[in-house]
């Protein structure tokens, strides 16, 4: 069914986390907060307690995202700022299926991705602040979030920027005969761009282990997909490249890390790279204060009724209100200290603002 511009209805496809004690930046104060589980821990978890981690970390980016929006809105952080709230389940989803040394390369839409591959939130937020304790080191802001120590090559303001990172990164495993993969996330509108086809093509030519990850929310920024693409089923992008394909709903995050277990020990397994098309939501505009004249507010209301994957989760969990809400308020309390954390951080020097620039 077409869905450009109108709702899409689609079928889908056929104990809490433990706690490490961090030290950061040089202030001293110490966080808990949850730790990403390996492969291994995470086949040691019941159902139930994998789901109710990954609420816990879906939580996390959207009382993040919402922090920021409000930060931002009071003037307090600089340049643009894009969320993904309602696509937090493909975060956390691809992120929790993969192993620690695996690498991602992310989008201008990138705090999600950051947080659930492992970077303490404190150091995102630090970053959008600018400051020296940010992940990237206050150099890049929200759409250049790095952290090479949790496997993110970075977030890219460049459309499609990411394909040649990590296409280059899993032809490095492959050398090394090393059982890593590397994921690219992206929109649909990145799909037509020139390094998506040249990096697609020479993936699957030499059958390197990477995930390439559509984030399929039906929006270019604010182009439907009709006014775009001439096709409206996007794994046949794959079927161009004779690439394996997986068609994921992006609302249900055990669907998403199920898809993304599967397509991992594809891509290891030395058959080549495989394309996730995970069918999701954007249930904000495309940027923070984006005026959305391009959709109608019926549909972003019943979007945000039916379709918001933290609701989803939680009646999948039959989570009584008291539990909700204590996993609420550990969410809040992070990000609360986040923002303090990064307001008492480090300015950047002036005479900084060149170094590490080269011509």
């Amino acid at each position: 069914m077409a869905y450009a511009g109108s709702l899409r209805p689609w079928p889908p496809r056929s104990s809490p986390a433990s706690k490490e004690r961090v030290r950061d930046g040089n202030h001293g104060s110490l966080l808990a907060f949850p730790r990403v589980a390996t492969l291994e821990e995470k086949g040691q978890l019941s159902s139930s307690g994998r789901l109710k981690e990954f609420l816990r970390e879906m939580l996390l980016i959207r009382r993040f995202e919402e922090k920021v929006e409000e930060r931002f809105r009071a003037g307090e952080l600089p340049g643009f700022l894009h969320v993904a709230i309602g696509q937090e389940a493909v975060a956390v989803g691809v992120c929790q299926a993969l192993e620690e040394n695996d690498v991602i390369a992310s989008t201008h839409r990138a705090h999600g991705h950051t947080i659930a591959k492992g970077t303490h939130v404190n150091k995102v937020m630090a970053e959008l602040y600018g400051k020296k304790e940010g992940c990237s080191g206050g150099y890049g802001g929200s759409m250049h979030l790095y952290d090479l120590e949790h496997g993110n090559l970075g977030a890219n303001a460049v459309v499609g920027g990411g394909f040649p990172a990590i296409t280059g990164a899993a032809l490095a495993f492959q050398f090394r005969k090393q059982p890593r993969v590397g994921v690219a996330f992206f929109g649909d509108g990145a799909t037509n761009t020139g390094t998506f086809h040249e990096s697609l093509n020479l993936a699957q030519l030499w059958k390197v282990p990477a995930l390439f990850v559509l984030e399929m929310n039906g929006w270019a920024e604010s182009t439907p997909i009709s006014q775009h693409s001439p096709i409206q089923d996007f794994s046949q992008r794959a079927v161009a490249f004779g690439m394996h394909s997986i068609d994921v709903d992006g609302q249900d995050v055990e669907e998403v890390y199920a898809a993304t277990r599967e397509a991992r020990e594809y891509a290891v397994s030395g058959q080549g790279p495989v394309f996730l098309n995970v069918r999701t939501y954007r249930l904000v505009g495309h940027y923070i204060g984006d005026p959305q004249v391009y959709r109608s507010k019926e549909e972003i209301e019943e979007l945000r009724n039916t379709k918001d994957p933290i609701e989803l989760l939680r009646a999948k969990l039959e989570l009584s209100d008291e539990e909700f809400e204590a996993l609420d308020t550990e969410a809040h309390a992070i990000v609360e200290s986040s923002v303090e954390f990064a307001k008492a951080g480090t300015d950047p020097k002036p005479e900084d603002a060149l170094k590490y620039v080269y011509a």
